[in-house]
């Protein structure tokens, strides 16, 4: 991921690329020399030299470094998961009292996403498919951490209402984490969840299907559509007619970038902040610690 951020911040015209930190010498040369950036050889030399960050390493390392560039009154961007635990992301939040904590759930700037939040109306059942093709990277965590944690961060983003339950179930195939995990989320609003992540899939599927009130959505991630019908209450006959909110497009990456930015200047702007980061973690864990058989009905 480290390589797309330098790729979308050294392309906007708000913001000035100072330079890349990577303890594997070769990355940092192939990307300094692919987009022109300089590199440095210590995070200190580098953070003397900055006003805000992407922080894009193993989970493991998110807050020790993440609370020390913070500590130094820099503005932190940090990916997904926030952390590995919720000792370490609330050792985090604490440390961004006059700072911008910002955590990359880039989903949740997707376009259709954006759009479907944007309508205003809660669900009432959402089910949601996201497989992705093995790659030998983020295997220090499972796939609710690696995939999963985007569709539970806007389950919440739709609904905040607090979970009264979770069920869920999990493999591992090819590593010796989970790979494949099935989860039914219930709220307290009466909102219903079914969420499924594969990271060994043949194929790519990223759809969430949402149910309201007299109206179905069906969004698909990566056309960055959203299509519906709805119930047309006027109608004798109350047939179901055509609803496809449009959706303008957009790169999810560069408009988290863009946000992020804004918040750091000071301005309006929409972010997934890290108390929203925590939330999606603490779900995470209450369904890995439900695959493990710990997870209770009250959590």
């Amino acid at each position: 991921m480290g390589r797309h951020h330098v790729r979308i911040l050294g392309e906007l015209a708000d913001a000035e690329l100072i330079g890349i930190c990577d303890r594997d010498d070769q990355v940092a040369t192939a990307i300094s020399e692919e987009y022109g950036c300089p590199t440095f050889a210590t995070l200190e030399e580098l953070a003397e030299r900055v006003d805000a960050v992407v922080l894009a390493v193993p989970t493991v390392e998110h807050a020790e470094i993440g609370v020390e560039l913070l500590g130094r009154g820099l503005h932190v961007l940090v990916e997904k998961p926030i952390t590995g635990s919720l000792e370490e992301a609330d050792a985090l939040v604490a440390a961004a009292q006059h700072s911008v904590l910002a955590v990359g759930h880039t989903e949740f700037f997707n376009p259709a996403v954006q759009r479907l939040i944007g309508l205003g109306v809660p669900p009432g059942f959402l089910e949601v498919h996201r497989m992705a093709a093995f790659k030998p990277r983020s295997l220090d965590i499972d796939v609710v951490l690696d995939l999963m944690i985007h569709d539970l961060q806007i389950v919440h983003a739709l609904d905040p209402s607090p979970i009264s339950e979770i069920r869920a179930t999990g493999i591992n195939v090819l590593t010796e984490r989970v790979d494949i995990a099935s989860v039914r989320v219930a709220l307290e609003s009466g909102c219903v969840a079914n969420v499924t992540a594969w990271r060994i899939s043949a194929e790519s599927m990223r759809k969430l299907r949402v149910f309201l009130e007299s109206t179905y959505y069906s969004l698909d991630y990566e056309r960055q559509t959203l299509r519906g019908v709805k119930l047309d209450l006027d109608s004798p006959d109350r047939q179901l007619v055509p609803h496809n909110p449009e959706v303008e497009r957009g790169e999810p990456l560069r408009l988290e970038l863009e946000a992020f930015l804004r918040a750091c200047r000071g301005e309006p702007s929409r972010i997934v902040d890290g108390q929203g980061g925590r939330r999606a973690l603490k779900t995470a864990l209450r369904i890995a610690d439900a695959i493990e058989g710990r997870e209770t009905q009250d959590g």
